[in-house]
C-alpha cells in the first residue's frame, strides 16, 4: 500500500486520460470516469436566496415509492418544524449519487452507490420522482428548480466564503471530485462560451482495470463482498465507507499468519462491516476498539493495528491527491496559465475528522501539481447549505445547538452514568445528579380517600388546594385552589418573612374554604431540591429558580413551615417535589405511570427505581420515587462541549453562576433570554435590524418565553414576531422575522432534543430493571414550556421514539398540575399511618415492659428447680426429663472405626439412616406412607 512519487504521477497521468475519455463524444460510453454535466453555469455571487433540502439517509433495499414518501414525509416534517406549510419555496435537491442531467432541474439515475440499492429507480428522473411523491401527500407546494449533486453542492456553499473556489470535494462515505470546465471541452453539451461545473463520479476510476496494479488482494476482498462487484473501485479504495473493512482484511489475515493476537481470531472480527471508519480514525484509542471487538491485545498488537490504519488511509490520501492534482492542472492547462491559484471546497467526515487525512491530500497534489497553489476549505454545514443566506447566517452562531442523534445518544449515555453516580453511596457526594430519595413507595391504587389540602410553592406563584377524593359509586376527585403572589422582596428576603406569608395564605384560604376549624392532612409540593430522610422531613439543598430566601438552605422546610402555621389546626404528611406530585397526579388516572417530568419556569424529572439500587436507603424490596434534581445536570464541566457563548453569558447573569447549568439551557426562565442574547450578537454584526440596537433589546428580560412560543405558531407567527419586535423598538423587515423565527425554533428545539436525551436515560433505565425486550410505560408531565408551546410536545415525542425505539411510551399532560398528586401522597401517607395506628393497637398486649420479663424470668427460675425436684417434678410444668446423653461431643472418639448409625425420627414423616465414617456422611431419607401414619 505504499506507493511511490513515480507511482503516484502514473495515476495522476492515468486519472487525466479517463477525464479526456468522459468529456469526448465518441469515448463517454466507455469511459469510467464519467465527467457527468450539472448545468450549473457559475458559482454564487452572493445574491440569490432560496432554501435547500438535503437527501442525508441511511435508507438501504427500499421500493421506488417507499424511498420517496419517505423523504416527503422528511420535507413534511421540516416544515412544520420551520411553520411554512402555507408558503411556496424553491426547493433544491441535493442528491449525492451519479446522474446524467439534461438541465438543472432534471437528472437520471445512472447508478446507485454507498450501499443504497432502492429498486426500480435506476435509468429514471429523480425530480419527477420527487414531484409524483410531493403530490401524493398533498400537503404543501413546491418548486423543484434544482438538482445538485453534494459535490457541487459542497462547491457553491464555499464559493459564498472564497469567489476562487471552482472545485468541490467529497472525502466521507463515499468520495467525489466536480469542478468548472470549459463549455468547450464538454462535447456532449451544446454550446462553447463560458464554463459549467461537471461532476466527475471520479468513484468509478479503474472500473476499465486501469488501476489494477496498485490494488491489493485486500482491496478485491473488499469489492468481491460488496452490493456493487467490480464497480465503484476506486471509492472502495479511498472512501470511509469502505476504508474500514479494508483494515478488517488486513488484521484477519495478518492473524492468520500468527502475526497479531496470539493467532486467535474472534467472531466479532469476523463479522463484516464490525471495524467501522469511524473507530479507524480514533487512533489514540486502538486498545479499547480492540478489547469492544473481543480482541485481548497487547501494546505490540495496538501498535501494529495502528500502522495497519496508517497504512490505509495514507494510501487513500494519496490517490485523491494524484486524483485532484489531475483536476487542477487540467483547470490549469484549460486557462493557459503557467501558475494557478484556486481554491477546494471539501466536505466529509474522513477529511473532517481523520488527523492526517487532509494533511497527506494537501502534500500529495502540492508534489504532484507544482505550478498550482492550491486552497483547501472547509464545507461548514455539509453540501445543503447551497444559497439559503439567512440560513448561514443564523448557522454561523447556532450551529453548535443542532445536535444529530448521535450526539443526543452519547449526551443520554453521559447522564446514564451520572444517575448510577448519584445512586452510588460512595460517589453520591461528588455526583451532580443527586438522585434523591423521596420516601414515595408507590403510585395511586385507587383506594385513596379523604379531605386534604395541598400546598403548590415552586415558583414566584403559589397555588393553595383542597382535594377531595371520595368512594361512591367510583373514585371521584374534586378540587378548589387560589394562585397567590410572592413578592419579589419576600423571595429575596429571609426564610422566616417567605414561610409566614404562605401561613397568611393558607389561612385566607382556610377562611373562603370555611374549613379554619377542621382538622385537615396537608401535603407540600416544594419544587426544589431537597434530601429527604423520611415523607415529611426534607432539607432544602440549594435554592434555584430565583429564590434566594436566607437561613433555608440546610433546614427541614416542613419544620420551618410548620412553626409558621402551628396555630392554623393543618398536619402536615408528606412534602413532595413538583414532579413527584406530577406523576402521582398522572398516576391516578394511568396507573402505569412511573415517570414524571417538569419542563416550565424550571425543570426536572422523577421516576421509580428499584430500593436493591438505592445504597442510600435501607431495604431492597419493591420500589421508590427518586428526584433526580437533572437541573444540575453538567455542572461539573460534563457538557462544556455542548454549551455556547451565549450559555455562558446567561450563566454569568444569573443568582447562582456555575450551577443549574443544564436547567438554564432547556427551561422556560432561561430560553427567552437566550433568544434575546443571539440576536442582540447578529444586530451588532450587522446581520439583523440593519444594525439597529435599542435600548429595549438590550434590556435582560424583555423577550419572555411565552413569545418564542408566539413566534413558532405556524400561522400567525412571522405575525407576532413583527409585533413583539417593533415593541422593541427595531423595526424589522420581512427577512428580519424569518431569521429570528429560525432562531427561536432551534433554540427551542434543542431544549427539546436535550429533554428527551435525559429521559431516553431514564426510560432505558427503567427497560433495563425490568429486564424486558420491550417498555410500556406512561410519562406524566406538566410545565408551561411543554404546555404552551406549539411544536414541543411534538418534538420532544419524535425525538424520544427515535433514541429508544424498544419502548411504547405514553406521554400523559397533568391537566390539574402538581397538587392533586400531593394530595394522593398525603392520602397514602395518611391510609399508612392509620394502618400504622390500628397495627399499634392490635399489638399493644404482646408488647412487655422490663418490669414483665423480669417477673417471667423469675417464674421460669422456680419452675425449673420444681422440675429438677424428686418432690415437686411430678406437679411441675416445666417437666426436666433426663436424657442419659451424659456429654457433647469432644472429638476424641476412634476414627478408624466404621460407625454404621440408624436414626429413626418419628413425627415428622421422615425417617434417615446415616452410614458415618468420619468425616463422610452419606444420608437417605424416606417419608413414611399415609397408611402408615394412619
Amino acid at each position: 500500500m505504499r506507493l511511490s512519487d513515480d507511482q503516484l504521477m502514473d495515476i495522476s497521468a492515468r486519472f487525466r486520460r479517463e477525464m479526456e475519455k468522459g468529456l469526448s463524444n465518441e469515448s463517454n460510453a466507455t469511459a469510467a470516469v464519467k465527467m457527468l454535466p450539472t448545468h450549473v453555469y457559475s458559482t454564487p455571487d452572493g445574491s440569490a436566496i432560496f432554501f435547500m433540502f438535503v437527501l442525508k439517509s441511511s435508507l438501504f433495499f427500499l421500493l421506488l415509492f417507499q424511498l420517496f414518501d419517505h423523504i416527503v414525509q422528511c420535507i413534511s416534517d421540516f416544515l412544520d418544524y420551520m411553520g411554512m406549510k402555507n408558503t411556496r419555496l424553491p426547493l433544491g435537491f441535493t442528491f449525492s449519487f451519479p446522474c446524467s442531467q439534461t438541465g438543472i432541474d432534471k437528472g437520471d439515475l445512472v447508478c446507485w452507490t454507498k450501499g443504497f440499492k432502492a429498486t426500480e429507480c435506476e435509468g429514471y428522473d429523480v425530480v419527477d420522482m420527487l414531484r409524483e411523491a410531493i403530490k401524493r401527500r398533498n400537503e404543501f407546494d413546491l418548486d423543484i428548480v434544482a438538482i445538485v449533486n453534494d459535490t457541487v453542492g459542497t462547491m457553491m456553499t464555499c464559493a459564498y466564503e472564497d469567489p476562487k473556489c471552482q472545485i468541490g470535494l467529497i472525502a466521507g462515505t463515499g468520495s467525489n471530485v466536480c469542478y468548472m470546465e470549459e463549455m468547450k471541452n464538454i462535447e456532449f453539451v451544446e454550446g462553447d462560451e463560458g464554463q459549467m461545473c461537471v461532476n466527475t463520479e471520479w468513484g468509478g476510476f479503474g472500473e476499465n482495470d486501469n488501476i489494477e496494479d496498485i490494488r491489493t488482494r485486500y482491496d478485491r476482498e473488499v469489492d468481491g463482498g460488496s452490493l456493487n462487484p467490480g464497480k465503484q473501485r476506486f471509492e472502495k479504495m479511498t472512501s470511509g465507507m469502505y476504508l474500514g473493512e479494508i483494515v478488517r482484511q488486513i488484521l484477519i489475515d495478518l492473524t492468520k499468519h500468527g502475526l497479531l493476537f496470539r493467532g486467535r481470531i474472534t467472531e466479532r472480527l469476523k463479522t463484516k462491516g464490525i471495524f467501522e471508519t469511524n473507530d479507524r480514525l480514533a487512533l489514540l484509542q486502538v486498545r479499547s476498539i480492540l478489547q469492544s471487538l473481543g480482541l485481548d491485545s497487547t501494546c505490540d498488537d495496538s501498535i501494529i493495528v495502528k500502522e495497519v490504519c496508517g497504512a490505509v488511509s495514507h494510501r487513500a490520501a494519496q490517490i485523491c491527491g494524484a486524483g485532484m492534482a489531475a483536476v487542477v492542472d487540467k483547470i490549469r492547462e484549460n486557462r493557459g496559465l503557467d501558475n494557478l491559484e484556486i481554491t477546494v471546497g471539501v466536505d466529509g467526515t474522513l477529511y473532517k475528522l481523520h488527523p492526517h487525512f487532509s494533511t497527506i491530500l494537501k502534500d500529495t497534489v502540492r508534489e504532484l501539481a507544482p505550478n498550482c497553489k492550491v486552497d483547501f476549505i472547509l464545507s461548514e454545514d455539509g453540501s445543503g447549505k447551497g444559497a439559503a443566506l439567512i440560513t448561514a447566517v443564523i448557522d454561523k452562531y447556532l450551529y453548535a445547538m443542532r445536535f444529530s442523534d448521535e450526539t443526543l445518544r452519547d449526551i443520554m449515555a453521559r447522564f446514564r452514568r451520572e444517575m448510577e453516580n448519584g445512586l452510588g453511596r460512595d460517589t453520591n457526594p461528588t455526583a451532580t445528579v443527586k438522585m434523591l430519595p423521596t420516601f414515595v413507595r408507590s403510585i395511586p391504587d385507587g383506594s385513596e380517600k379523604g379531605d386534604f389540602i395541598a400546598l403548590d410553592l415552586g415558583g414566584s406563584n403559589f397555588r393553595i388546594l383542597r382535594v377531595k377524593v371520595s368512594h361512591e359509586k367510583k373514585q371521584t376527585v374534586q378540587m378548589e385552589s387560589q394562585i397567590y403572589e410572592t413578592p419579589e422582596d419576600i423571595i429575596h428576603g429571609s426564610g422566616s418573612r417567605l414561610f409566614d406569608h404562605v401561613a397568611e395564605c393558607l389561612g385566607d384560604f382556610m377562611e373562603k374554604q370555611k374549613i379554619k376549624d377542621k382538622k385537615l392532612s396537608m401535603g407540600f409540593t416544594f419544587s426544589f431540591p431537597c434530601a429527604h430522610t423520611k415523607l415529611d422531613e426534607a432539607v432544602l439543598l440549594t435554592w434555584t429558580k430565583r429564590f434566594k430566601a436566607s437561613g433555608v438552605e440546610g433546614m427541614d422546610v416542613v419544620k420551618l413551615l410548620n412553626k409558621a402555621i402551628k396555630k392554623r389546626g393543618v398536619n402536615i404528611m408528606a412534602v413532595v417535589n413538583d414532579t413527584v406530585g406530577t406523576m402521582m397526579t398522572c398516576g391516578f388516572d394511568d396507573q402505569r405511570c412511573e415517570v414524571g417530568i417538569i419542563i416550565g419556569t424550571g425543570t426536572n424529572a422523577c421516576y421509580m427505581e428499584e430500593l436493591r439500587h438505592l445504597d442510600l436507603v435501607e431495604g431492597d424490596e419493591g420500589r421508590m420515587c427518586i428526584n433526580t434534581e437533572w437541573g444540575a445536570f453538567g455542572d461539573d464541566g460534563t457538557l462544556e462541549d455542548i454549551r455556547t457563548e451565549f450559555d455562558r453569558e446567561i450563566d454569568r447573569g444569573s443568582l447562582n453562576p456555575g450551577k443549574q447549568l443544564f436547567e438554564k439551557m432547556v427551561s422556560g426562565m432561561y430560553m427567552g433570554e437566550l433568544v434575546r442574547l443571539i440576536l442582540v450578537k447578529m444586530a451588532k454584526e450587522g446581520l439583523l435590524f440593519e444594525g439597529r440596537i435599542t435600548p429595549e433589546l438590550l434590556t435582560k428580560g424583555k423577550i419572555e418565553t411565552k413569545h418564542v412560543s408566539a413566534i413558532e405558531k405556524s400561522k400567525e407567527g412571522l405575525t407576532k414576531a413583527k409585533e413583539i419586535l417593533t415593541r422593541l423598538g427595531v423595526e424589522p423587515s420581512e427577512d428580519d422575522c424569518i431569521a429570528v423565527q429560525h432562531v427561536c425554533a432551534i433554540v427551542s428545539f434543542r431544549s427539546a432534543n436535550l429533554i428527551a436525551a435525559t429521559l431516553g436515560a431514564i426510560l432505558t433505565r427503567l427497560k433495563d430493571n425490568k429486564n424486558t425486550p420491550r417498555l410500556r410505560t406512561t410519562v406524566g408531565i406538566d410545565g408551561s414550556l411543554y404546555k404552551m408551546h406549539p411544536q414541543y410536545a411534538r418534538r420532544l415525542h419524535k425525538t424520544v421514539r427515535r433514541l429508544v425505539p424498544e419502548s411504547d411510551v405514553r406521554f400523559l399532560l397533568s391537566e390539574s398540575g402538581s397538587g392533586k398528586g400531593a394530595a394522593m401522597v398525603t392520602a397514602w401517607a395518611s391510609r399508612l399511618a392509620d394502618q400504622t395506628r390500628q397495627i399499634a393497637e392490635t399489638l399493644a398486649e404482646f408488647r412487655l415492659t422490663k418490669e414483665q420479663l423480669l417477673e417471667v424470668k423469675k417464674r421460669m427460675r422456680t419452675e425449673i428447680q420444681n422440675g429438677l425436684s424428686k418432690n415437686t417434678q411430678s406437679t411441675a410444668t416445666v417437666r426436666m426429663l433426663p436424657t442419659y446423653v451424659r456429654s457433647t461431643p469432644d472429638g476424641t472418639g476412634e476414627r478408624s472405626t466404621v460407625i454404621l448409625c440408624i436414626f429413626l425420627k418419628i413425627g415428622r414423616q421422615t425417617t434417615r439412616m446415616i452410614c458415618s465414617d468420619p468425616p463422610d456422611i452419606i444420608c437417605h431419607s424416606f417419608t413414611a406412607k399415609k397408611s402408615i401414619n394412619k
